[in-house]
């Protein structure tokens, strides 16, 4: 049973419900990552004793594709597959003509379609624009940028025909307490490694144990995820090399665009059309320090986003050899001497989120962002969490620590003294200081703090 049935898709699921109830026909198009639900939320939607027809494709050729179709067809039409279609466009009339109600035709993994037979996006483009198909027509894959070019390309046939575009997007974190029933804590823990991504919270269900799941799924080398990363790439990026080489740069720590362009033996302009491709795919993202503008920055530090892939490339893909032959036991001592730390820095970014947009203490507050640079004194800083609040008036800075309890009188005195002389705070400015820390503090402070189950409660 797949959790997106139950956390999360009812925004969407009631956004297509209401695209099919429209009077006319619908042309819907949905893409997203691998394993992130959408299969599953399109049979939710399809009704099937009314006839809707789902079909998924394969990579044979377009001849063996037609007859499946065919046969998926039949299951509304009864004896349809009888007859051999010479044609995409033979068999969509034939349904056309021979269906008695409106139904809806469901696609899946349209781009496998396409591959084998690249007019297909015409066809189509012609059956649409002769505005009398009496069924739906659902378009869904995995591969992003083949779904975006379909009809965000204006020199492609479908762009602009669909009714509603669908990107579906991983799960917060929120959901991951629910569909794993456990507690905030180890929710943070678990989600720095499976992300939002529904399908590896349900193959991590199968284990006792988060490090059980990672040794059976990620470090075995037959483990269902152990190449899970490479597939990502496959679907979506032309030069896998070049963009596995910038992953596995990144993912071990170098995030200057400079000192990236250095390790992979390139020119920084050569690796920035790469880079900009895994930000769309939401596998990197660029951090940009508080106060900094998109366009104009070179401060930007790039890191990966996706966390079953940053913790591939960070514990999994130097040491391939290792867990090939059989030797995980030394991989396994490594992670669990970093795991703090490379949890940190999810913790980090949960904190950002939920900050980012909300109102914190009766205020409403801007994106949330990192902040490093250099005091008025000239004196290095580093502060994890901050933002403006809506009417500029405030500025929210807060600490993030995922270690053990500590004193949190200390922890405010130390961000007190580090914040006195911040370049980007007028005289007018008030800072509310927050503490985002795993555990309750062993001393009590007059600062707010907030802790895994705060930031993991909120929808």
């Amino acid at each position: 049973m797949y959790f997106t049935e139950f956390f999360d898709r009812e925004k969407v699921t009631e956004r297509l419900k209401k695209a099919l109830r429209r009077e006319d026909e619908q042309f819907i198009v949905i893409y997203g990552r691998r394993r992130i639900g959408k299969s599953q939320l399109i049979k939710r939607v399809l009704d099937f004793d009314r006839g809707d027809v789902y079909f998924l494709s394969d990579q044979t050729n377009e001849t063996n594709q037609r007859a499946l179709l065919a046969v998926s067809m039949a299951q509304t039409i009864p004896g349809f597959d009888q007859v051999t279609y010479p044609s995409w466009e033979s068999i969509f009339q034939a349904f056309n003509r021979q269906i008695d109600r409106r139904v809806t035709l469901c696609l899946d993994e349209f781009p496998y379609m396409v591959k084998s037979f690249p007019a297909l996006t015409s066809i189509i483009q012609k059956l649409l624009n002769g505005k009398d198909l009496k069924f739906d027509l659902i378009i869904c894959g995995s591969s992003q940028q083949l779904m975006q070019g379909y009809v965000l390309d204006r020199t492609e046939p479908l762009y602009g025909l669909s009714n509603e575009i669908i990107r579906l997007a991983p799960l917060p974190a929120s959901y991951i307490l629910d569909a794993l029933q456990c507690e905030a804590r180890q929710g943070v823990e678990e989600f720095a490694i499976w992300g939002g991504v529904p399908r590896y919270w349900e193959l991590r269900m199968d284990y006792d144990s988060l490090d059980e799941a990672i040794d059976n799924l990620i470090l075995d080398p037959n483990g269902i995820l152990a190449e899970e990363p490479q597939r990502l790439l496959y679907e979506d990026m032309r030069q896998i090399v070049q963009a596995a080489t910038l992953l596995s740069i990144i993912g071990n720590g170098v995030n200057r665009l400079s000192e990236i362009a250095s390790r992979a033996g390139k020119a920084a302009t050569a690796i920035t059309e790469p880079l900009s491709r895994l930000i769309e795919l939401d596998l990197v993202r660029r951090d940009l320090p508080f106060g900094e503008l998109e366009k104009n920055s070179k401060k930007g530090l790039y890191k990966i986003k996706d966390p079953l892939t940053h913790f591939y490339f960070r514990f999994v893909a130097p040491y391939r050899s290792l867990l090939q032959m059989g030797h995980s036991q030394g991989v396994k001592q490594i992670i669990a001497s970093k795991r703090n730390e490379y949890v940190a820095e999810c913790w980090e970014l949960l904190c950002q989120e939920y900050v980012s947009g909300k109102m914190i203490n009766g205020i409403a507050y801007g994106k949330a962002s990192n902040w490093r640079g250099r005091d008025l004194k000239g004196l290095p800083v580093e502060l994890d969490v901050v933002a403006q609040s809506l009417d500029h008036k405030r500025i929210l800075i807060g600490e993030c620590k995922w270690t053990k309890a500590q004193n949190a009188d200390f922890l405010k005195r130390d961000l007190l003294e580090r914040t006195r002389h911040l370049p980007f705070v007028k005289d007018n400015t008030t800072i509310e200081y927050v503490l985002f820390l795993k555990e309750p503090p062993t001393e009590s402070t007059d600062i707010p703090i907030y802790l895994p189950q705060d930031i993991l409660s909120h929808r």
